[in-house]
């Protein structure tokens, strides 16, 4: 049977870059996104690929039900999970200014929509399990760098993702009675549309050495780190953090 993996976010960027990726390597595509689609699911059809594409806003309790139910109508299974979907904050201000606005919805999208969405779905995988032979279904949580470092023009994504880095910790011990491993991917600096307003910032700090591989990161590095995962390439691993960074994560003298 063809396996398929979800991901959120997988429109552009990242997610898309894991999608491309995941095509090429056999996998049916299912994509979650609160944007449109259609772009990213004719180049994923054009690798053979079959792709259905599902209109949500992830932090909305209702919505993820729905589409889950939909989902379920439609593949029997979910090989992969990839929680990709996240924003930056609309307006970057300093922790001492910043609203509870901009708070509000970066722990909404960033964290509470992959937590219940992964509740919903590993719940799906452990009833499969029990039937199916041969399945063995992985989650993949994206995080960032700044799941552990400190940037104060934009606290709020900061603590959703060092949420993520702890959500990832939970579903891996309580899901390994199940044999479902988790695992945290942590992109460095990558060049998306996300970073594309502050690449003279970086462009800076590269070249001054903030990294040891002294180049931006890009989608596919990030894409043919979850293909490994998805190939079930690490078999007695979970719970583990990967760190996709160009050696960001490295303290050097």
């Amino acid at each position: 049977m063809k396996k398929t993996a979800l991901i959120t976010g997988g429109s552009r960027g990242i997610g898309l870059g894991i999608a491309l990726e995941l095509a090429r390597h056999n996998f049916d595509i299912l994509i979650l996104d609160m944007s449109d689609s259609s772009q990213a699911k004719t180049e994923i059809e054009k690798l053979g690929a079959k792709c259905l594409t599902y209109k949500i806003d992830i932090s909305k309790a209702e919505e993820r039900k729905n589409t889950v139910k939909k989902i379920k109508e439609e593949v029997k299974r979910i090989d992969v999970l990839v929680n990709n979907a996240g924003m930056a904050p609309k307006v970057r201000a300093d922790i001492l200014e910043a609203t509870e606005e901009s708070f509000d919805l970066l722990m909404a999208v960033n964290l509470k929509g992959p937590y219940f969405l992964t509740q919903l779905l590993a719940g799906w995988m452990i009833e499969v399990k029990k039937t199916a032979t041969g399945y063995n279904p992985v989650i993949v949580n994206i995080s960032s760098m700044s799941a552990y470092t400190s940037s104060t023009g934009r606290g709020e994504y900061c603590v959703s993702k060092a949420g993520v880095s702890m959500m990832t910790k939970l579903y891996a011990d309580r899901l390994a009675e199940f044999s479902i491993p988790v695992f945290e991917i942590r992109p460095g600096i990558i060049a998306t549309d996300m970073t594309a307003g502050v690449k003279e910032k970086y462009d800076k700090l590269i070249g001054e050495g903030i990294l040891a591989l002294k180049r931006w990161g890009l989608p596919a590095d990030i894409a043919r780190t979850v293909s490994g995962i998805a190939e079930g390439y690490l078999p007695y691993s979970t719970g583990q953090v990967l760190n996709v960074d160009g050696g960001f994560h490295l303290r050097r003298l």
